[in-house]
């Protein structure tokens, strides 16, 4: 999903900067970006070390002055029923699902409250609104998301900052490469097999969200494929 927001968004005029842990991915990204007329730079960042959130983000700002938009992304659903006591992966989960997001938060935010404006955009999922088969720990997270996002809005209103939680329901993506119980697993996989959507629908709903006017603020947006009930 953020592969597909980041060159939806160049297309339409933004700058990007791209940050994931693996570099070559993002390094072709940001090539195809750029090779085709657009603006990006790939930096190496993993969202569960702060120090190295803080840095992503201050290369942003010294490349290109500010930074408008961050969009808090990088996530893990390794499914599985509690009683299977995955607890590695739920500590993991929890790392990247939360603490990840409060690494991107803390980031921006200096930047943002100094220029009175700028949006955070935290992707949370229908798994933040719905509890379903194997996925307690991971909703926990999403739930979580949605809860800082929401005391965040209330919370940056003095700074004209914006704040959006995007909640995407079955999209086709590696998120069920994670899933390390096999029938957990191949559920999820029939199921996203049969219903599920393209990553490019989140990068609309981002485009949405971040192209408003500035005295509209888009607090959350769930979207899902026309197929799914869930």
């Amino acid at each position: 999903m953020g592969e597909a927001a980041a060159k939806y968004l160049a297309a339409l005029g933004a700058t990007v900067v791209l940050g994931a842990r693996r570099a070559d991915k993002i390094e072709k990204l940001s090539k195809q970006i750029n090779d085709i007329g657009g603006k990006s730079l790939a930096i190496a960042v993993d969202v569960t070390k702060r120090e190295q959130v803080k840095q992503f983000v201050d290369s942003a700002v010294e490349h290109f002055g500010r930074v408008d938009v961050i969009v808090n992304n990088a996530g893990i659903m390794p499914l599985s029923p509690i009683d299977r006591l995955n607890v590695d992966e739920w500590d993991t989960m929890i790392d990247v699902n939360i603490k990840g997001v409060l690494n991107g938060i803390a980031a921006v935010l200096p930047y943002m409250k100094q220029q009175k404006s700028g949006q955070i955009i935290n992707t949370s999922s229908v798994a933040g609104h719905k509890i379903f088969g194997g996925s307690a720990v991971y909703s926990a997270t999403k739930f979580a998301v949605r809860a800082l996002s929401e005391g965040l809005r209330m919370e940056v209103k003095p700074y004209n900052i914006r704040t959006t939680i995007v909640c995407p329901g079955a999209v086709k993506t590696e998120l069920l490469d994670h899933i390390t119980e096999v029938d957990i697993q191949k559920a999820n996989q029939d199921y996203v097999g049969t219903v599920g959507i393209s990553p490019d629908s989140f990068a609309r709903v981002v485009a949405f969200a971040i192209s408003q006017p500035d005295d509209v603020d888009i607090n959350e947006v769930i979207f899902r494929p026309t197929a799914q009930e869930l």
